[in-house]
């Protein structure tokens, strides 16, 4: 598939979206796994004995996908996109949508308060491009609401208005995004940002996002970018990932 280069923001859009940059998501600040976010500063500062049955760190991090299981140009992430606080930051009135944003722009689709075992950043530099590899413990059931919530939001959102931080109004898409039949469920969603930055420069943000349970596992990925997103690039990622997840449980299994 030939590959479309990104469209580049002038140099007072990138300025504009960068004015907090610094702030957001430092979580993506290298491609190595990352310490759990959204956990209390207890949970932060003494490690905790996983639940029965749940991964350990190290076998969460082992799970992770790598650059090498997308391919060039994928490459551990440099830093936040621009876009994230340029395009992303956004706001709206319905609550269902105002939650999506926000899971969006947060990567926490099942909330601050979610146990993140491992976290991994990977930057596509062609398409200025971000994929965000999570591996959760959660119980069955909290992945089970998010799906269901996660389902029905091409219905309650299908179509909204938003606002950024800087006051430029984005025409917000969303609709279902097909995933590979892989765990015990799924879903997926493709969200299309339209709009323009404060200087005027026009954009269109796509996110492709999917949160997938295995037994005891959740994956949850987001990638999304300026220019071409491949829905291919998710379904690899949840493929890949979940065959080392297995792999990882398998090992364990074999080593008690």
């Amino acid at each position: 598939m030939p590959r479309t280069r990104a469209r580049v923001l002038t140099a007072s859009a990138l300025a504009a979206a960068v004015l907090a940059g610094a702030s957001a998501c430092t979580a993506l600040t290298d491609g190595a796994a990352q310490p759990v976010r959204g956990a209390s500063p207890a949970a932060k500062s003494s490690p905790t004995a996983p639940a029965p049955g749940a991964l350990t760190e190290a076998q969460a991090q082992a799970a992770l996908v790598t650059a090498a299981d997308l391919g060039e140009p994928w490459a551990p992430t440099q830093g936040a996109a621009t876009w994230r606080d340029g395009v992303l930051k956004a706001t709206t009135d319905a609550p269902d949508c105002r939650r999506l944003l926000d899971a969006l722009y947060t990567d926490d689709l099942f909330g601050t308060d979610a146990r993140i075992r491992a976290v991994v950043g990977l930057d596509d530099a062609v398409d200025q491009a971000q994929l965000r590899y999570q591996v959760l413990t959660l119980d069955a059931g909290e992945v089970s609401r998010t799906l269901d919530w996660m389902r029905g939001l091409p219905r309650t959102c299908g179509r909204f208005t938003a606002v950024t931080q800087y006051g430029a109004v984005q025409g917000v898409q969303v609709t279902q995004a097909r995933l590979p039949e892989v765990g015990d469920a799924r879903q997926g969603l493709r969200v299309t940002l339209t709009g323009a930055t404060a200087d005027g420069e026009p954009t269109v943000l796509t996110l492709d996002v999917a949160a997938v349970r295995s037994g005891e596992d959740t994956i949850a990925v987001s990638d999304g970018g300026l220019a071409d997103v491949s829905p291919d690039v998710t379904a690899t990622a949840v493929q890949k990932g979940l065959q080392r997840l297995a792999d990882v449980r398998k090992q364990g299994r074999a080593q008690v």
